[in-house]
């Protein structure tokens, strides 16, 4: 069975603009928005400079993701990738259980970080907050959401307009009490590069959701020369907004008080006017909230569709008349992030999530070797070079092992 031919159903009209505006949606927000302390946490004032290594490893594979995209623009995405490399039905399976994964434990972390500026704006209990929070996306996922193109470049702007104001409204403090910016580039101290690595993997949580450009791949015009140009834009923008807003925040707070907080941002804005404080956690919480439900109706759709085709049980891909969404999916995926929302941490959750992806990464990367080694059918489409994907398996182990250290 050859489940990767691009048969064209989808109308393209997203164009390199569109699709940039696209990937950063579903790339910047959350993770920056609730991770910088934890990332601090880790490796010191030299935060900022994981998100450099994360951007780095991301970089190598977010190449191998634009020449498998445009040799099957579909929107079938990993799996999809993974079948034609491999040949292997049961690990197309295998990859879509794992971005299911990935997008319930995304959901869990991202849900302890809305309900952190929830708290912080209302004063109710995090417990309580993020059981809401999870719950109230439930019912949104269930009941079904058509996000346009304008509402999700509206939610786009926002939270980059946040991220800016950060920058800017941090950078004009007159006495920061965090890092100086000359103490955050990092010595060749091996104990310094040891903590800056396993932030690392913390740090690459903030470029999860790139990816899900590939799934777009059929709506695209001229895929061929968008799709590269559109990925590659989207993680220097998003690297440079990290790097600033990283930068920013560890220079402002004193990293006692940011590497406790799953609100770091927030913590700019301790000085500033009431009305300040109560206008950015607004826009966190749009920010982290929209990636709750993002997170949830894929995961919740990814589940459907292996039901659908028999690789779990068909209870899974029930779908109400009433609703016209996979209800028993989506109940599934609020039960599990509740469970892990009250038993896990959010530095945790982050973690796995990052291995999670980066276990896709390697089976992605291996795929393209594998095709690279094959006759190909056609040319038309972009290409890099084998030491591309082979780095991309190198880089992705190594991070994932990041972990361990």
């Amino acid at each position: 069975m050859n489940a990767v031919e691009p048969q064209q159903k989808l109308r393209r009209a997203l164009t390199t603009p569109l699709l940039t505006l696209y990937g950063l949606g579903v790339t910047v927000g959350a993770g920056i928005y609730v991770l910088v302390g934890a990332t601090a946490d880790i490796a010191g004032p030299y935060a900022a400079f994981s998100f450099v290594v994360a951007a780095l490893v991301v970089s190598l594979t977010a190449l191998s993701y634009a020449e498998l995209a445009t040799r099957y623009p579909v929107s079938a995405g990993e799996a999809a990738y993974v079948q034609a490399g491999f040949q292997r039905n049961w690990m197309a399976v295998l990859v879509g259980l794992a971005v299911a994964a990935s997008g319930v434990i995304s959901a869990s972390a991202v849900a302890i970080g809305a309900a952190s500026y929830l708290h912080a704006l209302t004063g109710v209990g995090i417990s309580v907050l993020t059981i809401s929070v999870v719950l109230l996306m439930g019912l949104i996922a269930i009941w079904g959401i058509t996000e346009s193109v304008v509402v999700a470049a509206v939610i786009t702007v926002i939270e980059i307009a946040g991220l800016l104001f950060v920058i800017s409204w941090g950078m004009s403090i007159e006495e920061p009490q965090g890092y100086a910016l000359s103490s955050m580039m990092p010595s060749l101290d091996i104990d310094v590069w040891r903590g800056i690595f396993a932030a690392s993997l913390l740090a690459f949580f903030a470029f999860v959701g790139f990816e899900d450009m590939a799934n777009v791949a059929e709506e695209v015009k001229d895929p061929v020369r968008t799709i590269p140009k559109a990925i590659l834009l989207t993680l220097i923008l998003a690297t440079v907004l990290y790097l600033g807003t990283s930068m920013t925040v560890l220079l402002v707070v004193p990293i006692d008080v940011l590497s406790a907080s799953a609100a770091p941002l927030s913590l700019v804005f301790s000085e500033a006017p009431e009305l300040i404080k109560q206008g950015f956690s607004a826009v966190a919480i749009v920010a982290t909230v929209n990636g709750v439900l993002i997170q949830m109706i894929m995961a919740s759709r990814v589940i459907y569709g292996l039901a659908d085709r028999g690789h779990l049980p068909k209870t899974l891909a029930t779908v109400p008349q009433t609703t016209q969404t996979p209800v028993v999916a989506t109940l599934l995926v609020v039960a599990t992030i509740l469970f892990l929302t009250q038993t896990l941490p959010i530095g945790i959750l982050a973690e796995r999530t990052s291995q999670i992806v980066l276990g896709v990464f390697v089976l992605v990367n291996v795929s393209l070797i594998l095709l690279k080694m094959k006759p190909s059918k056609s040319e038309e489409h972009f290409h890099v070079p084998l030491f591309v994907p082979i780095l991309g398996v190198i880089t992705s182990t190594l991070l994932f092992g990041a972990g361990f250290l």
